[in-house]
């Protein structure tokens, strides 16, 4: 632990860095950090997929309170074939892999590189204006000379990037939002466009990217390329960002209502949400991709399965 002076109440000090930094030139030695960004999310889209396609082809009777169709359905109802999606999901993952060559470059963004004292003077000097101001001098000085060093190593380390995720996802939920829910209004949109990734009207998983390739360069590759431009993600903070937002997708689109999945635990945006929103009832709501639904629920598009149920019941009672 080495000790720093500043024009500070207390003395910046390098503590060990936590458990997901590594000062390697690379993550994984022999492949650079920008081709790991690559072909990373590619990686896990397969292998996230192979998961569950493992459990749509098996026989395991357990799985069955879970599935949200019977596994005969996804077949029998679905426009498109097997092949079809695969060719369609490797080709917009060709592209964007093109685009993402020319715009990830090397780890240029200065944030998070090494933790030392020097890196974390922009955080402890206003930080320390900002306790002065709210409890004065005195006490804000009493306070810093105790946890500041703590306090500066926390925020470097945990909150800002905490912070930069969450407002990644934020970003990108925005724009699959509202670019999404324009799909479905517009009708030359729906009709040219999206309508290709709604004939899986029964979803699974390596369908999750199964679309138009402009839309899915629209959707998914510049929602992701913004995201990660206004966040000002390192290039493994994005690389991280990919693999978290290409298996949140993918187990969107699984058909598994799993009561323990941690990416359905995230939030209320699971697969039996997602799955509404690809039967006629719900095409017209819950357009939240994929992290969070708070869009639908500010703008009045949410429909639950409660709902659903209701309204079906409903419909049965007026045929009765």
């Amino acid at each position: 632990m080495t000790s720093f002076n500043a024009t500070l109440p207390f003395n910046l000090v390098t503590y060990d860095p936590p458990f997901y930094h590594t000062s390697r030139p690379s993550v994984i030695p022999g492949v650079s950090d920008p081709t790991l960004a690559l072909a990373a999310p590619v990686i896990a889209y397969w292998l996230t997929s192979l998961i569950f396609h493992t459990f749509d082809i098996s026989s395991w009777k357990w799985l069955d309170r879970y599935r949200i169709h019977d596994s005969s359905e996804v077949a029998s109802r679905n426009l498109a074939t097997r092949f079809q999606v695969v060719r369609a999901v490797l080709f917009q993952q060709a592209i964007q892999t093109v685009i993402g060559y020319f715009w990830v470059s090397g780890d240029d963004k200065p944030y998070l590189n090494d933790g030392s004292p020097l890196a974390m003077l922009p955080i402890a000097i206003p930080l320390t204006r900002a306790m002065v101001w709210v409890l004065g001098e005195r006490s804000a000085t009493r306070l810093l000379r105790e946890v500041g060093p703590q306090l500066v190593h926390f925020i470097y380390w945990w909150a800002i990037p905490a912070f930069q995720l969450l407002f990644a996802m934020f970003v990108m939920d925005t724009w699959q939002y509202f670019l999404h829910r324009a799909m479905h209004l517009n009708k030359f949109l729906y009709k040219h466009l999206h309508s290709v990734h709604h004939r899986l009207y029964v979803p699974y998983a390596f369908g999750a990217l199964y679309n138009h390739p402009l839309e899915g360069f629209l959707l998914d590759t510049t929602g992701a390329g913004l995201a990660e431009m206004l966040s000002f993600l390192s290039v493994r903070q994005a690389t991280f960002f990919f693999i978290l937002s290409v298996c949140k997708t993918v187990d969107d689109h699984c058909g598994y209502n799993f009561p323990l999945d941690p990416l359905q635990m995230l939030s209320g945006n699971t697969a039996d949400y997602h799955d509404i929103h690809h039967q006629v009832i719900g095409i017209k709501s819950n357009f939240s991709q994929p992290f969070f639904v708070h869009w639908d629920i500010l703008l009045g598009t949410r429909l639950t399965r409660e709902e659903v149920n209701l309204r079906r019941q409903k419909t049965r009672a007026k045929m009765t």
